[in-house]
């Protein structure tokens, strides 16, 4: 039988979100039902078995103290940079990239976990680093050199999306731990001189994806194929949408990767401005949540922590949402909760386990 104090810890959990995420995912589950011509299999079924697996598991991180997170972060970043450096060395080939380490039992991706990763490091490196010495080399070198190599890492594999995912996680936490504001803007101004130079590094599919992006008109029948259909499913959608398993684009196989990156395209079809709405409103109450966890943090690391986990959650949401839409590049990167797929899944319900610890750690007591 569980005991009280059990009891009282598993009452300060935000229930109220978890009520939110389950909404999200469930709708999830009901588009990629859809996706499939009103089926269970290949999609829905599958992710359903995965969101109760994970769902535990976020219930289960959720109880772990902010201070085991510390003690784990350097280890923690650790094994998944040596998962990095397996991936170079033994990585699955899927897809054109090499980002699977396959453990027999099942089939790991590294770079996901390194997103949640980088913020736990640098939340504890900040944390032991006395204030004001934020912006001195030789306390900010080190923190560079802990994104730097984890992002080559998968630029290596190639994965854009994700070291842009890594990347924007590390400068959050380093931009609200203090760095001054000046180093940023001299780091734009260098990114932007140095376009041209990092244009040649570019992979040729990662190229035309930019090309497309600002052109999609210019091959509208192959590389901007993806971008155009996704435009009509969505505009075609209009208030309400066509209704639940009316979608033509996606149930005529005008639409690709409709169960993955795609599928907020899938979505609008059916559902409109109105499912799109449910969705962007349920995802800022999570956003907004999160945000009330890294200011109520009682340390440096809990704030850090608690931001930098809900800044990447952001990046996921606005970089796939402005894909779809035409707004960025295709990159890659799926809707955390609702697109098709274990990796992200996972990344996603871990990182809201972590800030739901946070939160269960400084909730009042009840009662």
């Amino acid at each position: 039988m569980f005991n009280g104090p059990w009891l009282r810890e598993l009452g300060r959990l935000p229930w109220g979100i978890v009520l939110v995420i389950a909404s999200l995912a469930g709708f999830g589950l009901v588009i990629l039902y859809s996706a499939a011509g009103g089926s269970l299999e290949p999609w829905a079924s599958k992710q359903g078995i995965r969101l109760a697996i994970l769902g535990s598991l976020m219930l289960t991180l959720a109880m772990v103290r902010p201070e085991t997170w510390m003690r784990l972060a350097w280890p923690i970043y650790g094994v998944v940079l040596l998962g990095l450096i397996g991936v170079e060395l033994l990585g699955q080939v899927g897809g054109g990239s090499q980002r699977w380490l396959d453990l027999g039992i099942i089939q790991l991706q590294p770079s996901e976990f390194m997103k949640l990763a980088i913020v736990l490091v640098l939340a504890r490196y900040y944390q032991s680093l006395p204030r004001g010495f934020e912006t001195r080399p030789n306390a900010l070198l080190p923190a560079l050199a802990l994104i730097a190599m984890p992002v080559a890492l998968v630029m290596l594999q190639p994965d854009l999306g994700t070291a842009l995912s890594i990347a924007f996680g590390g400068v959050v936490v380093l931009f609200l731990a203090g760095v001054r504001l000046w180093l940023f803007v001299g780091a734009a101004v260098s990114v932007v001189a140095a376009m041209p130079l990092a244009w040649t590094m570019l992979h040729e599919y990662q190229r035309k994806r930019v090309l497309i992006f600002l052109d999609p008109a210019t091959d509208p029948k192959g590389a901007g194929y993806h971008i155009t259909q996704s435009k009509i499913a969505i505009g075609s959608g209009g208030l309400t949408g066509k209704g639940f398993l009316n979608g033509t684009q996606s149930h005529l196989d005008y639409l690709p990767e409709l169960q993955t990156d795609f599928i907020f395209a899938t979505m609008a079809e059916e559902w409109g401005l109105v499912g799109g709405l449910f969705i962007i409103l349920g995802f800022a109450i999570v956003l907004a949540w999160g945000i009330r966890v890294a200011m109520a943090g009682k340390s440096q690391f809990e704030r850090l922590l608690a931001f930098g986990l809900t800044a990447t959650l952001f990046f996921y949401l606005a970089i796939n949402m402005m894909m779809v839409m035409g707004l960025a590049p295709v990159v890659g990167i799926p809707l955390p909760l609702i697109s098709y797929g274990g990796s992200a899944m996972m990344t996603v319900l871990i990182l809201l386990g972590m800030v739901m610890s946070i939160a269960r750690a400084n909730a009042k007591p009840r009662g």
